[in-house]
């Protein structure tokens, strides 16, 4: 551990001639209290960014739109959230928010996002099939974003124009109290969200986004352009504590549930904590995958940016997903920390 060798070393130092010691590298993070956050949320609660000599504040904001203003003037180093048509016009406007790892992401078994739809909407037949997605008003946190494009996949499946879906805009939060009182009808929630409003009898996951959006990346990990170009070292060091954290979440989960040991259930507790709700929802909840070395699906932000252009919210037409994309500092972390080998 390089890094942490060389602070215990300076620490000693300046322990030795009476100076003060080395200052932590504050680094502001903004994330959505969102099954993606695990390994921010488990990196702070077991003391990984301090080890990295890191003062990270942790700041919920509703979307990742919502953080890209502060994200582009350096009011934020670090975000978290989907991707959205909002990264790409910054990226055309020469501000420069870089994607620069996976949080979150469904694979088979890992249906962690689901489809939801109000529970008398399907009791009395009005949904049966992805057909009758039309017409139904649905729910997102921001416009342009990764659910919006989700939910374009599954429209494509049932035959449905996605013009034809009226939508609204809450935070998730708002969208399970919104299904409580038919305010909507339905959305592509994530958890622990999609388990809550589900426990509540409001509404039923009639389908994993899987089934019509296989590894779809959902959540992703951005650093601002004055966080990459004027403090790459911090920006390392905090990589390399949120890979920590994923790994950890890793050896906790197998074959998309919770194991049942006391490893797991300190991770719950620690989740549980953060977003504030009982340990039996997260329990209940279905895990993301995470990867352990941060790598991202290009593919899926290809398919999101399409989107994105087809609706008219990115205008660029010339604008590429590899654009926004820095897997560097995922890469130097993994390098540093070593292959991921499981716990247990």
């Amino acid at each position: 551990m390089p890094n942490l060798a060389r602070l215990m070393s300076a620490a000693f130092v300046a322990a030795c001639l009476g100076l003060p010691a080395l200052a932590a590298d504050k680094v502001t993070t903004g994330v959505l209290l969102a099954a993606g956050d695990m390994g921010l949320f488990i990196a702070e609660a077991r003391g990984y960014f301090k080890a990295e000599n890191l003062d990270v504040s942790l700041t919920h904001i509703d979307s990742a739109v919502r953080m890209m203003p502060s994200l582009g003037a350096g009011d934020l180093d670090v975000g978290s959230g989907a991707t959205s048509a909002a990264l790409y016009n910054a990226a055309a406007r020469k501000i420069d928010v870089r994607v620069v790892a996976s949080r979150a992401r469904t694979a088979p078994g890992y249906v962690y996002q689901g489809l939801v739809i109000r529970k008398d909407l399907v009791e009395s037949g009005r949904y049966k099939t992805l057909a009758d997605l039309k017409g139904l008003k649905f729910a997102f946190a921001s416009p342009g974003s990764t659910p919006h494009s989700s939910l374009n996949e599954a429209a494509k499946k049932g035959g449905v124009s996605i013009t034809d879906i009226p939508v609204v805009y809450m935070n998730f939060g708002a969208q399970v109290a919104a299904l409580q009182s038919k305010a909507i009808d339905a959305t592509i929630m994530v958890e622990p969200y999609l388990s809550q409003v589900v426990a509540s009898g409001a509404a039923i996951n009639v389908a994993p986004t899987e089934d019509f959006y296989p590894s779809a990346e959902v959540s992703l990990l951005l650093y601002g352009d004055r966080f990459i170009k004027e403090r790459p070292d911090v920006a390392k060091r905090f990589m390399k504590a949120f890979l920590r954290g994923a790994r950890d979440y890793k050896d906790v989960i197998a074959n998309g549930r919770w194991k049942t040991d006391g490893s797991a259930d300190e991770v719950i507790r620690i989740f549980a904590r953060a977003v504030d709700m009982p340990e039996a929802t997260i329990r209940a909840m279905t895990p993301q995958f995470p990867d352990a070395d941060g790598k991202l699906n290009v593919a899926s932000l290809a398919t999101d940016l399409a989107f994105f252009k087809q609706t008219g919210d990115v205008t660029a037409k010339d604008i590429s997903a590899d654009v926004v994309v820095d897997g560097s500092f995922a890469e130097a972390a993994a390098k540093e920390l070593g292959p991921y080998k499981p716990k247990n």
